[in-house]
């Protein structure tokens, strides 16, 4: 009786913790809607916590929704958060570059910024496919989990700068516990 008793706690907490850990990872998840779909995004406190904090805010303010994809290099990455959709813009608060170990694979998320390191605003980029040359260099602080095949539907843009005509848009980005659908 004793070995059942104790097989149900060890059931019930174990049901428990994998809830906890459900909710806890539902924090730390971007739905990102595009035209085509959603993608999922892991954001990656342990390495980039200003930068992850600083990305819910905005989520969370709805800076993000109908900003559009304006520089997108077919094999390189597709650039958004620029509230200008020039490149020129930001929310105004700098961040302090938290580089790291995670590599710049297809699906990683990394901050853009200007020359500085430190000139990290709101405007990040995914990776269509490897960028090693990045690795150290930018601040990854996400990386899609799911999706990435509506990332590659991003319109391109021109052979060079990546300047998109009629730009893709995020319809929609949320902190994944805050999502209603």
């Amino acid at each position: 009786m004793r070995h059942i008793v104790t097989a149900l706690v060890a059931l019930a907490l174990g049901v428990f913790m994998n809830a906890a850990t459900k909710a806890q990872d539902k924090e730390n998840q971007i739905y990102l809607d595009l035209k085509d779909g959603r993608v999922v995004i892991q954001l990656l406190p342990e390495i980039a916590p200003n930068h992850v904090k600083r990305i819910k805010e905005l989520t969370r303010q709805g800076f993000y929704n109908g900003l559009k994809f304006h520089r997108v290099i077919e094999g390189f990455m597709a650039q958004t958060g620029d509230p200008l959709g020039d490149g020129t813009g930001g929310s105004g608060q700098k961040l302090r570059a938290e580089f790291n170990s995670e590599k710049h694979v297809r699906g990683t998320v990394s901050m853009a910024r200007a020359q500085s390191p430190d000139s990290g605003d709101s405007q990040f980029f995914i990776c269509f496919a490897s960028a090693s040359y990045l690795d150290g260099q930018y601040t990854a602080w996400g990386k899609v989990t799911s999706g990435m095949e509506f990332v590659d539907k991003i319109k391109k843009g021109e052979r060079g700068s990546g300047s998109v005509r009629d730009p893709d848009k995020i319809v929609r980005m949320q902190v994944a516990a805050d999502a209603k659908d």
